[in-house]
Formats: structure tokens, sequence, C-alpha cells
């Protein structure tokens, strides 16, 4: 983020100011937007699809009716994965001038990338050859990552080779592969989530029927729709273009391609169509329908305000399908408070209360006021000026010592 709130002021100043940061004719340099621009876009990426992963793992072990194989090497790798996705942002600049031996370092480290990766996928397909598979809705769109997912992530490697990138890019191949990863690593595994997860929220179930007819729509649609586009990519029809002429080879991979989005619509119109039917009249889905072994199916469908009356002890990373363990709640917590008990990061020792803060319309205003600071900045460069008096308003209120940051409260979050 720092990244790309540079590159975004530094462009600002080049159009309203004056500067030029990225004018080649004054001194600047293209390239230098490239670089803060996918410094901070791959990165990105894996923002927008390690959720997933995550998503992912708690259907897996739910449906499989275990806990995930290898739980510690797979967050392992999930950190190295968020390690190394700073180190492949030259990857996306492949066809601009840049030295061919930082190209190669770039390509290695774009390779070696796929090995944590490929660690969590084995560590799931060894939960599920080794579980009792229980085939929902949910577990349907967590077992389609795997085949959508490994497809986009071959085609990564290939994009990841500076030969062959540059024959491939900008054209429908790059369309095809950021569909692949990004609905493959991110829409499945969310859709699977909300399967999952809408009892709990509403306190009914979602219809099976229409989930694997939405299910089905969506993951033939998503093939028809994209895989085409690799063909396409490969015939050279490149991305960005809205129109082509006749005689190409493109029409009927194009027309195919239209055909399989309508099949995605119809999928999508039918989820939405079973989450406000089920909304009303699902079948009530009680506290547990599934069984599952994490901490919120412990409580009530939806869950009261709080969630918890005494917040519980947790043992272990399915803490629903171990033995009760005592104690089994926190207890000494005040009961007139927001409060919380912190515990230490590793081996979540006992280690202060937290008070929280009272509901504030403060941080709210804050929000409001640096937005209009920052669309008010794209037209002017004087609403950063005018713009900070709201914010400095809206901050000094929201920090402003309050009663319970004295001595009693204070020493009061401090003791054990």
């Amino acid at each position: 983020m720092p990244s790309v709130m540079l590159a975004s002021t530094a462009l600002i100043l080049d159009r309203l100011v004056g500067t030029h940061f990225f004018n080649p004719a004054e001194g600047g340099d293209v390239l230098l937007w490239q670089h803060l621009f996918w410094f901070f876009g791959h990165p990105e990426v894996y923002l927008i699809f390690i959720p997933g992963l995550g998503f992912l793992s708690t259907l897996i072990a739910t449906y499989a009716r275990r806990p995930v194989f290898g739980y510690p090497a797979m967050v392992l790798a999930l950190i190295a994965t968020a390690f190394l996705a700073f180190g492949l942002w030259v990857h996306h600049m492949f066809a601009t001038p840049l030295p061919e031996l930082g190209k190669s370092f770039f390509t290695a480290v774009s390779l070696l990338i796929a090995v944590p990766s490929a660690v969590q996928i084995f560590c799931w397909l060894v939960t599920l050859a080794t579980g009792r598979l229980w085939f929902t809705s949910a577990m349907l769109f967590a077992l389609a990552f795997f085949v959508i997912l490994v497809l986009g992530g071959m085609t990564g490697l290939m994009l990841g080779m500076v030969p062959l990138d540059l024959q491939l890019h900008d054209t429908y191949f790059v369309v095809a592969h950021l569909h692949y990863v990004l609905i493959g690593g991110a829409v499945f595994p969310l859709f699977g989530a909300i399967y999952h997860w809408y009892p709990k929220f509403t306190g009914r179930l979602m219809s099976e029927r229409l989930g694997r007819w939405h299910f089905w729509l969506f993951f033939i649609g998503f093939n028809v729709t994209f895989f085409p586009m690799h063909l396409l990519g490969m015939k050279g029809m490149p991305r960005r273009v809205y129109t082509y002429a006749e005689g190409l080879g493109w029409d009927r991979l194009n027309l195919t391609a239209t055909l399989g989005a309508l099949l995605l619509a119809a999928g999508v119109l039918l989820f939405v169509v079973n989450a406000w039917r089920s909304r009303r009249d699902g079948a009530p889905a009680g506290d547990d329908p599934w069984r599952a072994g994490t901490l919120e199916w412990a409580t009530s469908s939806p869950p009261n305000a709080g969630n918890f009356v005494a917040p519980p002890v947790v043992h272990g990373i399915e803490p629903q399908w171990q033995p009760p363990r005592q104690p089994s709640q926190v207890r000494g917590l005040a009961l007139d408070k927001r409060e919380v008990l912190v515990t230490s990061v590793l081996d979540a020792e006992p280690d202060h209360r937290l008070v929280f803060p009272t509901p504030s319309i403060w941080p709210f205003a804050g929000a409001l006021a640096t937005t209009v600071l920052f669309i008010g900045s794209i037209f002017t460069p004087w609403a950063a000026v005018w713009g900070l008096v709201p914010v400095a308003v809206a901050l000094t209120a929201w920090f402003w010592p309050k009663p319970r940051d004295t001595g009693p409260s204070v020493a009061l979050e401090r003791a054990p």
C-alpha cells in the first residue's frame, strides 16, 4: 500500500502541480511508474488469493471429517508465499527494456513461488484422500478450486518465462491466466464459504439442489468462457481492444466464450435466487448442521450479540472435535466494560486485559473526511490543503484522552 500511495501521489503531482516524476522529456522515468505499481499490484493479487486459502482449509477439514494434514507445513508455506510475492513484480514487465540478467532472477523467483503453493495443495489432497468426504455444495466448490487453480498456476509458470512472455504479453492468454488464478483461487472458495457459513448468520440452510445447479453452471460456464482465451492469445488476439476485423480466426472462439459467459451469469443468478429464498423458506439449520470443528459452531445460529457470554478457552485447531478440558471459559473479566483477555502470540498464555473503546462517531467522520480529501485532490491541489482541516478535527476528537485512559483504567488493563 505505501508503494501504490507513493505512485498515485507522484502521478497527481505530475498532473496538477507540474512535477516530472514520470515524464522522460524532463528527466523522469516512465518505468518508475510500472515498478511502483507492480510492486503493489503483484502482492495485491495474493491479498485476494490468500483469504480463499483460509476458506479452503476450513471447508476441506469440515467435509473430509478430519483436521488438515501437515497443518504446520501448510501455514509455513502460506507465509513463504506471502514473502516471495514481493519478489515477483518484474515478471509483469518482461516486455520492457530492462537488463536481461535482472529478468532471469525474476523468472527464477516466479518458478520458486510454485513450491510453497504445491506444498499447500498436497497437504489438502492428502487430507481429502484420508478423510470421509461429504459432497455438499460447499465441498464441490472446494474441489473445483484444485482443477481451476492448478491450470491457472501452470499458465503462470509459462508466463514467468521471458521468451514465451514476450510472445504472449498483452494477449488474451494473460486474460485467461488471470481469471483462472483469481476466480479459481478466490471466487470458487468464496462461494463454498458462503454455502458453509450461510446457516451461521441466517439460521437457515441453503438449498443443496439449487446449490449443485449453481455449481455446475458456474464451473462449466467458467471453463467455456476462459479456456478459449488461451487459444485466442496464442493466435495473437490482443487484450484491451474491444473489436477486431473478420477473417483472423478468432470468431468462433469468441462466440464460445460469450456463450460460456451466459452460463456463468445463469449460475450467479441461481445463487442469488437460492440465497434470497433460503433466507425466508430454508430449512432450519440448528446450531451446527455440518458437525464442524471450528469454534463459531459452538454458538447458536445466528449467534447472539457478543457471540459468547464468557470467552471460551481453546486447546487446539479444531476445538469442537476435541474432548472438553478445564478450564473451558475465561473468568475474571469485567461485566460493565467491553473487556477482553490478550494472550501471548506463540503459546496463547494470558498476558493482560484490554478495555475496548466505547462506540464513537469520530472514526467514521475521520474516514469520510479522508475520502473527501483524496477525491478532491484528483481535481485540485488545494484539496490537499483545505481537506486536511476536517481530517485533523476528526482525528483530534477521536484521540482526545477519555476518562478511561487515566490511571485506574490503565492499571486495570495491565493487571494479570
